[in-house]
């Protein structure tokens, strides 16, 4: 095949004009990386990147991670050139309305998109955690003889994403991790939206990434694609490290008057300045969208090769299996995203109504009747295990093979090393967010990311594109409210709650008690619709005596009827979640000794309920009944929802205070004796 560098540069420039046209037929995007990444692009895809696009979801594929998801257009020519399921039309698509090409890329939309991004530093962070998930599953499934995990993270960020914080966040803890197989090529075109980076941006960024643990490379010509082949290279036979790649490159090269300057940066070209740049690059200037023939054949060729490297691994796999039956049938399982079928037989029951358990240490139980179930659970906390109580006990700390061991706090026993499932994410809340992300976004396990519940505000961005991914990430947040007590407003979650359930996709659960705390991880653990938050207290509850209440598995409905004075039409519906259902029920047995049909509800999460056929939702809240108190230890706003505009809602409307929970209760008239009032007042 004809790979002369004439040849190869009109590769290049293909990419280039696919995406140049691209963005303007729509007459929005960003062209200006596209321009200048397209020969990084070029040797990191052509030259590396082991992929099949006859098969996206390879299980040994690389994985590519375009972490500066404004540049959208330049992965989309090339998952077009090289054969992917994205047809030329759709480029001409890019932007509009149920186009396979949206504006930034879309895990799920398109074969070959590995993680939705455009907020900038969440690619790099997410890659993170694609090579956390490779590493651990190389290690736990990989015998001397047989590999068949073996495969690196690719990523292309640019100056904003390093800008972020969430990106310094998660490469301090790549770096320390020593993941080797993660490897960033930097598009320093030391431009942003607002101008020259040089406004805000200065700092030594290979002393930074040294610092940290990479190793740092530089390719000084962007426009030299087999520089870049070199460099990529090697950062790959450097497995002690990940590899940052600094590709000096221009923005909008080739634009007469543009490249260079932020005006290639967020907006088309403009006719006449992509007309320039065809014929300063010497390309047609028609058609648009124009692809030559030889160029096409040496893209595809991504397909022959691709199938080469899968039929290879396959062949691999097929002695794996032979050898290894119980783990590889393991593995797949865990892949395919099932769950062994006994693994509901192993949930703890909390049952004894003298005991009275926080919600965090029941979910503790959980995890640990769990983790021998389910070799795929992996996960942990921002330096807050002792509190949020989510180790995996015995099943080592995930670290770097050659970090020693001794004198390390906070081992659990088990395995050192990758194969450890339990994660130390240190004092990053958002970067455990965003790895967590990229955990299952990679596949084969189940992540799960735990911190107090105030600190969610710190790790929204991520949770919420774990929401529009459908990620199956699991939320621990524990001390839920002004519960928390003597630690005061800053660690008291009163807006939390209502924030998240506002996010669509995501399953936000306050349970009750204990009973109810084994049933939300048992939803959130079958939930393949996106990510759950489980919303758990510090202070002890009350186990419920379930012998005179409804089955805690009422909790997968979203919403049940805990206890009704009597059968019929209530007067007055009682409704609450989480440590406050205990007083909604005080208040409705007190109601019913003095002759008030009260019902008691159990809305431990808003979204399952509201997904309930009508008939259901009917059923636990009748609409004739107006006369509805809702009570909950946050802020009200939003309760209206259910308790309609003539209910009341007992919560708070202030941030809360530093002095013992039980006080805090008091003083911000979240009783049982409020609600009492508050439904007399409706039913006067």
């Amino acid at each position: 095949m004809d790979e002369t560098p004439q040849h190869i540069e009109t590769c290049i420039n293909t990419i280039r004009f696919l995406a140049a046209d691209a963005i303007q037929k729509a007459k929005s995007g960003h062209p200006g990386m596209p321009l200048g990444a397209a020969p990084a692009a070029y040797a990191l895809w052509m030259r590396h990147l082991k992929h099949n696009p006859a098969d996206p979801a390879w299980m040994d594929r690389d994985r590519f991670v375009l972490s500066a998801g404004h540049a959208s257009m330049l992965l989309y020519a090339l998952l077009h050139l090289t054969g992917y399921a994205l047809s030329l039309d759709d480029l001409k698509n890019f932007r509009q309305w149920d186009s396979l090409t949206p504006g930034h890329p879309e895990r799920g939309r398109v074969p070959g998109v590995e993680v939705t991004t455009g907020p900038l530093g969440q690619g790099i962070s997410h890659a993170v955690g694609m090579a956390v998930a490779e590493a651990h599953l190389a290690a736990v499934y990989n015998r001397p003889e047989h590999t068949v995990i073996d495969h690196f993270t690719y990523v292309m960020a640019g100056d904003g994403d390093l800008m972020e914080g969430v990106t310094a966040e998660a490469c301090a803890l790549a770096g320390h991790l020593g993941l080797g197989k993660l490897i960033c090529l930097y598009d320093d075109n030391r431009i942003s939206l607002a101008g020259s980076t040089a406004l805000t941006f200065t700092e030594d960024i290979a002393g930074r990434f040294t610092a940290c643990g990479w190793q740092v490379l530089r390719v000084e010509e962007g426009g030299d694609w087999a520089a870049v082949d070199r460099a990529l290279a090697e950062a790959k036979a450097d497995l002690a490290r990940p590899t940052l790649i600094a590709v000096r490159t221009v923005i909008g090269y080739g634009a007469p008057c543009k490249a260079g300057t932020a005006d290639c940066h967020g907006a088309p070209l403009g006719e006449d300045e992509l007309k320039g740049a065809r014929e300063r690059l010497g390309w047609p200037l028609e058609p648009p969208f124009f692809v030559p023939d030889d160029v096409r054949e040496h893209f595809r060729g991504a397909l022959r090769t691709g199938q080469a490297s899968q039929a290879d691994w396959q062949a691999r796999w097929d002695r794996y299996r032979a050898a290894y039956p119980e783990a590889a049938a393991e593995l797949l399982r865990a892949q395919a995203g099932e769950l062994p079928a006994d693994w509901g037989a192993a949930l703890p029951a909390f049952v004894d109504p003298s005991k009275e358990v926080a919600t965090r240490k029941a979910s503790e139980a959980v995890l640990q009747a769990l983790a021998p179930k389910l070799p795929e659970l992996i996960g942990g906390s921002a330096d807050l295990n002792p509190s949020v109580i989510t180790w995996l006990k015995g099943c080592g700390d995930f670290q770097r093979p050659d970090l020693p061991a001794e004198g390390v706090q906070g081992r659990v026993g088990g395995v050192w090393g990758y194969a450890g499932r339990n994660i130390h994410f240190g004092v990053r809340e958002h970067a455990m967010a965003a790895i967590a992300g990229g955990i299952a976004c990679h596949g084969g396990l189940i992540p799960y990311a735990s911190t107090f519940f105030t600190f969610a505000d710190y790790m929204r961005p991520s949770i919420r594109l774990a929401a529009l991914m459908e990620l199956g990430v699991i939320y621990v947040f524990t001390h839920d409210s002004i519960g928390v007590g003597e630690d005061g407003p800053t660690h008291q979650p009163v807006e939390h709650v209502m924030t998240l359930r506002a996010v669509p996709n995501l399953t936000v659960i306050r349970p009750a008690d204990a009973a109810e705390t084994v049933e939300a991880w048992r939803l959130a653990l079958l939930n393949r619709r996106g990510p759950t938050a489980l919303i758990l207290t510090r202070q002890n509850l009350p186990v419920l005596d379930r012998t005179e209440l409804s089955p805690a598995s009422g909790l997968r409905r979203g919403g049940y009827v805990l206890w009704e004075a009597s059968a019929g039409q209530p007067d007055v519906i009682l409704i609450g979640t989480g440590s406050e259902v205990k007083l909604a029920l005080a208040a409705g047995r007190t109601l019913a000794a003095e002759g008030i049909r009260a019902r008691v509800v159990s809305l431990p999460s808003w979204d399952l309920f509201d997904r309930q056929p009508a008939a259901w939702r009917d059923a636990v809240l009748p609409p004739g009944v107006t006369a509805r108190v809702a009570v909950e230890a946050g802020i009200r706003l939003g309760w209206e929802h259910y308790t309609g505009l003539k209910g009341a809602i007992v919560g708070m409307d202030t941030f809360g205070a530093s002095a013992p929970a039980p006080v805090l209760f008091e003083k911000f008239g979240i009783t049982a004796e409020r609600v009492i009032a508050e439904a007399k007042r409706l039913l006067a």
